[in-house]
């Protein structure tokens, strides 16, 4: 799970840059709007499974238990 988590976090920087990149490049206003939402979807998927709850255990914790 650590892993899945390492990657996404990695893509969401990736679509971050190219985002940030494309702007510079060529304006695609519209493309830059939708890579930002989807990194910033990503970034939250990511907090939800590693913040803590109120009885301090992340769900990532609740999974790995599971297997």
């Amino acid at each position: 799970m650590e892993t899945v988590l390492s990657i996404v976090m990695l893509a969401a920087l990736a679509l971050i840059a190219g985002a940030f990149w494309l702007w510079r490049r060529q304006g695609a206003i519209k493309q830059v709007w939708l890579m930002l939402l989807l990194a910033g979807v990503m970034l939250i998927n990511v907090a939800i499974w590693t913040i803590p709850d109120a009885s301090g255990t992340a769900p990532m914790e609740h999974a790995a238990a599971l297997e």
